[in-house]
């Protein structure tokens, strides 16, 4: 037992940890949990979270608090802000090894189950931002196998850490999933009333004092905006998101699986055409699985406000379905199984050349990334799409799992320096040195839709945010003294329509992370797709 265990947090230390803190906190919602983790120890309130120090109830409190800590001991770094995410990967990793050891009694599939989470791309990108949704997805996975081994009061108590992290979710998901599993095994595997309590009681000790501490301290308002606004509504309508399609969620999970998500795919359709057949019917530990997995898949599609984060939930279960038809296939002598291999290994083989062009093609456009980091890191996918391919060629197979597993740590990591983090001060710190730089007498420093979340983190003071033209217009129309941040392509038409002619006092080349798309890497424009970022004044 200790050998995996080694191996698979090597690994996960080596996906999750290697450079955390090296890319500077994004543009995007990880930075609220920053921000308001740091302004948490600044104001000392430890009761409400703020951000850009305004009351934000939109969120519960553990994450904040868990990197408020951070904090503490070694101050607020995008080290410290990640950190609960990180460890949240390598809780899951060796988790779903566990979880899959006892659902499939096999030692190597349980191992790669454990190294697909590790390496996966979901989990990869979620434990490299400071979000609750990869310790969610932590405490989910543990309240759902707790339950399954009935291990009651480790259940309840997942359910409340993960209501402290998320709220209803990880009450509605894991109930979702247990719920068919119970009924389908109930003359086997009854459930009592008392067992049930006995975790709920636990999930009240742990799960609600902080919600009542809020109601007291706000309210029924803060009851009304959290639980209905926030969590009613963007479930079930668009107030939030606009609605997506129904098929939303299944590249997402094809993508939160790369670079084995051609062995998920090709895989298992010879199990399901025996089991459609009839020449044999699903065990139990394929019931559970296949409900583990599906069960969030459709209550997710279900919801209105679809996010890509919020299916992290399935990539477990998927891992162990994943993992398990990997090692069943080596294990078989037949041709049959070999010719599965062959195909999915020849397809990531050939998944990995293609990454590796993208990355080639869009490297003018990763200002943040060292061209010889970029270079390497191209290099890196290209050998080990070569390593795919020879043990395809050669049908070497009890060498698959370890050189999959390694390649696709290697993939991760090659596209996070190679693309997304190297070179320091990032385009946001630029612009936090501009403007402290250029703010003589406290004057009111607005963003427009750009840096909206992140700036904050990196001054340390509030800012005005200016999140549509009639308040930016308004800004620039001030009679004192403003400092606007503001892209180029959208400075001319504000001049026009306020009559204010800013002074430009800088300007920083930025790519926004949260706008690429594979559009973007198949037909990269750094003319179009890089952003420059200017500081302007509206007084010489």
């Amino acid at each position: 037992m200790r050998r995996p265990v080694l191996s698979l947090t090597v690994l996960a230390l080596l996906t999750f940890f290697l450079g955390l803190g090296r890319q500077a906190i994004t543009d995007s919602d990880e930075a609220f949990y920053a921000e308001a983790a740091r302004e948490m120890v600044e104001s000392g309130d430890w009761l409400t979270p703020h951000f850009n120090y305004e009351d934000r109830w939109q969120k519960p409190i553990l994450y904040y608090w868990l990197t408020a800590a951070a904090y503490l001991v070694v101050g607020p770094t995008e080290w410290a802000a990640r950190l609960w995410s990180a460890l949240a990967g390598l809780g899951l990793t060796l988790l779903t090894w566990r979880a899959a050891r006892r659902l499939t009694r096999r030692d190597e599939a349980a191992w790669l189950a454990g190294a697909i989470v590790a390496t996966c791309y979901g989990c990869f990108a979620m434990a490299r931002l400071a979000l609750p949704d990869l310790p969610l997805a932590f405490c989910i996975t543990l309240g759902v196998w707790a339950a399954l081994e009935r291990w009651w009061l480790v259940a309840g108590l997942a359910a409340g850490l993960g209501f402290l992290l998320k709220g209803p979710v990880a009450l509605a998901v894991p109930a979702a999933v247990l719920l068919p599993i119970w009924w389908r095994e109930r003359s086997t595997h009854p459930v009592r009333l008392r067992d049930i309590a006995a975790a709920a009681a636990v999930f009240a000790v742990v799960g609600l004092p902080w919600y009542v501490a809020m109601t007291l301290e706000h309210g029924p308002a803060y009851l009304q905006s959290f639980f209905v606004a926030d969590n009613f509504e963007r479930f079930a309508m668009g107030r939030f998101n606009e609605p997506r399609p129904v098929w939303f969620y299944l590249p997402i999970v094809v993508g939160g699986m790369i670079p084995w998500a051609m062995y998920l795919l090709v895989l298992p359709w010879r199990s399901v055409a025996e089991v459609v057949g009839g020449r044999r019917a699903l065990s139990d530990e394929e019931w559970r699985l296949l409900l583990w997995a599906l069960v969030p898949l459709i209550f997710f599609t279900i919801s209105v406000g679809k996010q890509p984060r919020y299916i992290l939930p399935v990539l477990p279960p998927l891992a162990i379905l994943a993992g398990r038809s990997i090692a069943e296939r080596i294990q078989r002598a037949d041709p049959s199984a070999s010719r599965d291999l062959v195909s999915a290994t020849w397809l990531t083989a050939a998944l990995y050349g293609v990454l590796a062009v993208l990355l080639f093609r869009a490297r003018a456009l990763f200002v943040t990334a060292s061209p010889w980091l970029t270079a390497a890191a191209i290099g890196v996918i290209v050998l080990g799409a070569a390593v795919l391919a020879w043990l395809a060629a050669t049908r070497r197979w009890s060498r698959l799992p370890t050189a999959m597993a390694a390649s696709a740590a290697a993939l991760m990591l090659s596209v996070q320096f190679g693309a997304l983090a190297g070179v320091r001060p990032e385009p946001v710190e630029q612009m936090a040195a501009l403007v402290r730089a250029h703010r003589a007498a406290a004057e009111p420093v607005g963003q427009y839709q750009v840096f909206v979340r992140n700036l904050v983190f990196h001054l340390g003071f509030p800012q005005v945010d200016l999140f549509d033209e009639a308040r930016a217009l308004d800004f620039l129309k001030s009679r004192e003294r403003v400092l606007l941040v503001v892209r180029a392509s959208d400075l001319p038409r504000l001049e026009s329509i306020s009559g204010v002619t800013t002074r430009r006092i800088g300007k920083v080349l930025y790519l926004d992370t949260a706008n690429v798309r594979l559009g973007t890497l198949l037909s990269p424009s750094p003319s179009d797709d890089l952003d420059t970022v200017l500081l302007v004044s509206n007084r010489q």
